[in-house]
């Protein structure tokens, strides 16, 4: 019987060509687009999985509400994890993070920038279950200015032997000894590191200050613990012990005094399984995805294979008049339903298998260019028993799905009936093909809607006005690598025609480093008049080279050595400072540090100037109070160019550099290429959806090609006797296409209101954001329909111009 119905399903395929290519190519494009984005979606998923314990892992994050600035961080305080494993016996054991920045490693004559380095405890390799290769991953980092270094680096470092004993030496002069190797970490970690630097090296590790939130800090809970429970009880046990004595000393109040005036100090728990896809904490180890997206994309796999589906179901309905008689024959002759069904089903797993292996292929074919889209090395699993069954069950469901209800309706058909040719394409089978294709086109609208909202955002965050000018500002990277040379770097690059400025700093409003302490209006440090803003280290060149405006005041001066002891503010401190009153001449008092009984140390400042407010973070944040003060910091090099030959001016830089550095690597970038990094998800997602847009049009289309198909073969002979009876071609064309007009007329009413929901719940996550625009979504119902209609008329024109003789001759 199965052969039976295998050599049936196949000559019906032969036999309609036309109707098998529209469908098994629709199905493969949907199951293609909805299997390339399951290998994201399950990537994104599995992140931190690797870790033996990771269920029982959690980070304590901080939050701090004080002078009117509320944030909440991905670090804690120093002292965290000994009190979690000393004071609580539901802890197994803690490790803390610290992470510096960039390095610049020496290996012979020539300095390597390493950017994967960060501080660990000794405690790191029983929290995460990193391989170790070689070493004693128990001992490896509990002595100062010890390492721990990736399998890749000890081949980069120490090509030609053991790197166990060996030494590797830091810009700072500081010589770390290679403890340990382990095996490169997994890309689906929200940390990702090549060096593990002894925690016990730094001297800030072993302060007991409780206000200070710098590290990393996670710990295991006991299998028995229950997490909840634990979390009730961590705070009012640190606060009550640690913390407010702390605060007594240094403000002068209790945590409950403060709290009455809006202050907030909380810990919260985060589970590990959760850092990547539900964190978006200040001070991440690394950029986290975001639940979001994964919903977002999720869906818009399932839709793009939906309307394939929806395709061979209206198709397979539509040609139910075609096949009638053959129901009824077989009827006739004692076919049972059910062997109608299994005949009709085995047709539709037979398509379906043709488009699975199809869609393998193109999805072979697309993955590098879809990794390369999504920002990360995607690969098939091959191998992977549980990939091939998921294979396997999800075409089997597709098949099933596809073929149900065709089924079902073609075998329901009443023998006498058919064969008597009174078989009418039913209202019930036309309301169900027309609900279909309102649902193909309602999606097909609504993901154009989506891509013009997101495009329309990103088009509005690279034109806005930022307080900065980014155009041709040249960034050269580890300017410490210059040491005693970056002065003369700095003149010399100056001095050049096509410089207009340069600037030494760390501190850039793109994605760069920050600095944020307390800073107060009175020397006596008080919860009304502090607040925690961002405290920049600049040159005097600073505001000018980046193309910002003095709006009070004055810009730091070189003529003017006193300026060390000045301050220039944005307009957001000064206002929060000071109010409507005038900030010049006034004093504010900045933390310089913390001494080792907790007390603040702070440097008066006096305010010389008012910067304009400029965003120094992305537009999905609004812009906070900021004070720059003069002081070297020698992170990055900030250069404006004039010249448009910028292949000539990079080439003559570089020539300077290696003059005064020749060890160092000549790293550079662009401010713009800088900003473009903070919006990297938004212009991934941009672009993924664009994709889908068009593989979902497609599809739609593909589907409606077919079905225009069917629809002129079946009225080839009312086709004819209108052109008898003096129709034109035009008013044929309009008569095959008015019906889908209207089709897709109300797949655009019903998807423009769900289409603004969402673009509205999306940019909500911007503070600086576009109105919801309305025409982009009339743009999409327009361009879904004259999609439709090109589609329509191409296939009517031919039914249209076909001689009249022909047309009746074929009937």
């Amino acid at each position: 019987m199965l052969q039976n119905y295998l050599t049936i399903a196949l000559r019906n395929l032969r036999k309609h060509k036309t109707f098998s290519f529209i469908n098994i190519m629709g199905l493969a494009i949907g199951i293609s687009t909805c299997l390339l984005i399951l290998l994201w979606v399950v990537d994104e998923l599995s992140y931190d999985r690797w870790n033996e314990n990771f269920d029982r892992t959690y980070r304590v994050a901080g939050e701090v509400k004080f002078g009117g600035i509320h944030n909440t961080f991905a670090v804690a305080p120093s002292p965290l994890a000994s009190a979690l494993i000393n004071d609580f016996p539901e802890i197994e054991t803690a490790v803390r993070f610290r992470d510096q920045g960039t390095f610049l490693i020496k290996s012979g004559v020539q300095n390597f920038k390493e950017n994967r380095v960060v501080f660990a405890d000794s405690t790191l390799f029983k929290v995460f279950s990193l391989k170790m290769i070689q070493g004693n991953p128990s001992e490896a980092l509990r002595a100062p200015q010890t390492i721990v270094i990736s399998q890749s680096m000890a081949k980069k470092y120490f090509p030609n032997g053991n790197p166990l004993g060996k030494v590797l030496t830091f810009d700072n002069d500081k010589r770390y000894n290679v403890t340990g190797v382990i095996a490169d970490m997994p890309h689906n970690s929200h940390f990702n590191f090549d060096f593990f630097c002894s925690m016990s090296t730094l001297e800030e590790s072993r302060q007991q200050i409780w206000l200070s939130f710098n590290f990393h800090t996670y710990y295991v809970l006991r299998k028995d613990a229950n997490p909840a429970a634990f979390e009730a009880k961590l705070f009012p046990h640190l606060l009550k012990k640690y913390l407010d004595p702390q605060l007594l000393q240094m403000m002068g109040k209790s945590y409950a005094e403060l709290e009455k005036s809006g202050t907030l100090l909380k810990y919260h728990i985060q589970p590990l399984r959760d850092i990547h896809l539900k964190s978006d904490l200040d001070v991440e180890l690394a950029p986290n995805g975001s639940i979001q997206y994964v919903w977002i994309f999720g869906l818009a796999a399932l839709f793009v294979l939906l309307i394939a589906v929806v395709n061979f179901m209206n198709l397979s309905t539509a040609r139910s008049a075609l096949r009638a008689r053959e129901v009824g024959v077989r009827k006739v002759m004692g076919s049972q339903r059910s062997a109608l069904i299994g005949q009709f089903l085995s047709e539709s797993m037979v398509l379906t298998a043709f488009a699975l292996f199809l869609a393998l292929l193109f999805s072979w074919v697309a993955l590098p260019y879809f990794s390369q889209v999504a920002g990360k090395k995607l690969l098939f699993p091959w191998d992977s028993g549980v990939f091939w069954s998921s294979i396997l069950a999800g075409g089997f469901f597709v098949g099933l799905l596809a073929g149900s209800y065709p089924a079902f309706f073609l075998s329901g058909f009443q023998p006498l009936s058919v064969l008597k040719g009174k078989f009418l394409d039913s209202v019930k089978g036309r309301g169900l093909r027309s609900g279909l294709i309102v649902f193909q086109f309602l999606i097909a609208i609504f993901l154009i809607s989506a891509s013009m909202v997101i495009r329309g955002q990103l088009n509005f965050i690279q034109h806005k006005k930022l307080g900065f000018d980014r155009g041709q500002v040249l960034i050269i990277n580890d300017a410490y690598g210059l040491e005693q040379n970056l002065g003369a770097f700095k003149k010399n690059l100056k001095n050049l025609p096509f410089v207009e400025n340069a600037t030494i700093s760390g501190y850039l409003p793109i994605a760069s480093n920050r600095s944020d302490g307390s800073v107060c209006s009175t020397p006596n440090i008080r919860e009304e008049s502090c607040q925690i803003i961002q405290q920049w280290n600049v040159d005097e060149d600073y505001v000018p080279t980046l193309g910002m405006e003095i709006t009070a005041g004055r810009n730091f001066s070189k003529d003017m050595p006193g300026d060390s002891s000045n301050v220039v503010l944005n307009e957001k401190a000064a206002k929060g400072f000071f109010g409507q009153e005038d900030p010049l001449g006034k004093s504010i008092y900045v933390q310089t540090d913390m001494n080792a009984e907790g007390k603040l140390n702070h440097k008066r400042l006096t305010v010389i100037g008012v910067v304009k407010d400029f965003h120094f973070e992305s537009l999905r944040q609004n812009i906070d109070g900021l004070c720059l003060i003069l002081k070297r910091n020698a992170g990055n090099l900030s250069i404006k160019l004039s010249s448009t030959d910028l292949p000539a001016a990079l080439q003559r830089i570089e020539q300077e550099w290696k003059k005064m550095a020749p060890a160092t690597p000549f790293s550079w970038k662009f401010m713009d290429d800088g900003f473009d990094e903070m919006y990297r998800a938004e212009i991934r997602i941009g672009s993924i959806f664009s994709i889908f847009t068009i593989l979902s049009l497609m599809v739609a289309c593909l589907g409606l090609l077919g079905l225009a198909a069917f629809t002129a073969e079946r009225r080839t002979k009312e086709i004819g006797i209108r052109k008898i009876l003096g129709a034109t071609t035009q008013s044929i064309i309009a008569m095959l296409s008015k019906e889908i007009l209207r089709l897709v007329i109300l797949a655009f009413a019903i998807a423009t209101p769900l289409a603004w929901w969402g673009a509205n719940q999306w940019l909500h996550n911007f503070a600086y954001r576009i109105p919801v625009p309305w025409w982009g979504f009339l743009s999409a119902g327009l361009l879904a329909i004259l999609v439709a209609l090109l589609t329509v008329v191409f296939q009517s024109v031919k039914s249209a111009r076909m001689e009249p003789v022909e047309s009746l001759k074929s009937e």
